[in-house]
């Protein structure tokens, strides 16, 4: 428990935020103390570590002054967060309150009923101007069960875009921002090695920045998932995409492109090194950090390239549930509803955030300004991917609960092709032995 002082502090801190922030009409309807009914109650909330978890966390002594909850905020690594967490939720714990419903996990966590169904939360305990309409439909889409129930308010939501670190390199030679994958290739050969930049790098997750070529070539990772798990990685389309890929890496790729992480592509993208790439918005939109980019103002924009069977951007959605084991459900939804409120979407994007799943922080003059680099705005970039795949369904791939697996298969493949160690078709059978196996193990008839 907070003592006295500490309470006045947290309380003049909150009544500073407003009187700079402007005061909502949520906010002092909590600073009551008659609206004060979890006093005293703990909440348990985990999240992976990353940048909008740190800016939330600052936060969060408002929220404990407004509602007497006390929040206790834990951010472990991506893969320890979903270790704890699949484990935590299958024994239908009480040890988590709040915790975010990880996008790969999505389907596993909730289609085993391990989360709460929001809905009644929404109708009976949110007011009108909480708008979860403002949230992108896409977003909420894979955090909606098969009962039509939603089991997650979505914070984040990332996707894969496309980005020219030196695109003066490209209009020099005579050729605009490519819009298929048959003008990618065009501009790189063109490009390639010029100013000592190399074509084309990515993060080597391949899990997940080769399924936009995948799907673009007629591809799919499943028959048709969720229903159909069958891969379907070794399909002539498939082989065609993955070959198609690995060019691109292989040659007009930087030396040891194959070991690039996310950080490594963006710091080559921001130094020059590498001129084009698909990766995440997250990463992209740090090219445009006057402090720590060199490539600023020689860079551009543009959805991923569109292939022979169309255009299919990747889509990551996180959110944030509550365990059906959680014995304060109540109070969670009230964190809930805070954390992925307008207002707080607000605030991350005037601290830099660049992912929010509201519309209304997307096309705010606060994200616009910090988001919009060379005349390209990355929030409609973004809503327009979402959009995309919202109408196309394919992200479900990513939902299902034994895709890791096959995930893992994709990375494999992939750098075989691109080390020279086989080609396309023999990496992509062997990824589609391998996935078939794995999953049969996980139990999965195919």
């Amino acid at each position: 428990m907070y003592q006295a002082a500490d309470k006045q502090r947290h309380r003049r801190r909150l009544i500073q935020t407003m009187a700079i922030a402007g005061a909502t009409s949520w906010f002092p309807a909590l600073v009551r103390a008659k609206d004060q009914p979890y006093q005293g109650t703990t909440l348990n909330v985990s999240l992976f570590n990353g940048v909008f978890q740190k800016l939330l966390r600052p936060l969060i002594p408002e929220f404990e002054a407004a509602t007497g909850i006390r929040v206790v905020y834990d951010t472990p690594s991506f893969p320890i967060y979903n270790q704890r967490t699949d484990l935590e939720l299958s024994t239908h714990g009480a040890g988590l309150d709040v915790a975010n419903v990880t996008f790969i996990y999505s389907g596993r966590w909730i289609g085993s009923g391990w989360f709460t169904p929001l809905d009644s939360y929404l109708a009976e305990r949110t007011p009108s101007d909480w708008d979860l309409e403002d949230i992108l439909p896409g977003a909420r889409a894979p955090e909606t069960g098969k009962d039509g129930k939603l089991y997650g308010i979505p914070w984040n939501v990332d996707v894969v875009l496309a980005a020219a670190s030196r695109f003066d390199l490209v209009q020099a030679a005579g050729l605009g921002f490519p819009g298929t994958t048959d003008e990618l290739l065009a501009v790189l050969k063109a490009v390639n090695k010029k100013d000592r930049s190399a074509g084309f790098a990515t993060d080597n997750h391949y899990g997940w920045t080769f399924p936009p070529y995948l799907y673009a070539y007629g591809g799919s990772v499943f028959a048709d998932a969720p229903d159909n798990l069958l891969p379907m990685l070794d399909s002539p389309e498939a082989v065609a995409a993955a070959d198609y890929f690995a060019h691109l890496l292989r040659d007009y790729g930087p030396s040891g492109v194959i070991s690039y992480t996310t950080d490594q592509t963006v710091q080559s993208l921001k130094s020059g090194r590498t001129n084009f790439s698909t990766i995440g918005q997250s990463y992209v939109s740090q090219i445009g950090d006057a402090a720590s980019s060199k490539t600023v103002d020689t860079s551009a924009f543009g959805l991923v390239p569109q292939g022979p069977k169309g255009r299919f951007p990747g889509v990551a959605v996180h959110a944030l549930g509550i365990p059906v084991g959680s014995k304060n459900k109540d109070a969670a939804w009230e964190f809930i509803k805070w954390a992925t409120s307008k207002e707080i979407a607000l605030r991350a994007v005037q601290a830099g955030y660049g992912s929010p799943a509201r519309r209304s922080a997307l096309t705010s003059p606060e994200y616009r300004t910090r988001q919009t680099i060379n005349g390209y705005d990355l929030g409609a970039l973004a809503i327009d991917s979402v959009d995309v795949a919202a109408k196309g369904g394919y992200m479900k791939y990513r939902t299902v609960p034994v895709f890791p697996q096959v995930d893992q298969q994709l990375n494999k493949a992939i750098e075989l092709i691109v080390s020279g160690q086989q080609n396309a078709e023999q990496a992509m059978r062997l990824a589609q032995a391998q996935s078939i196996a794995e999953l049969k193990r996980a139990g999965i008839k195919l």
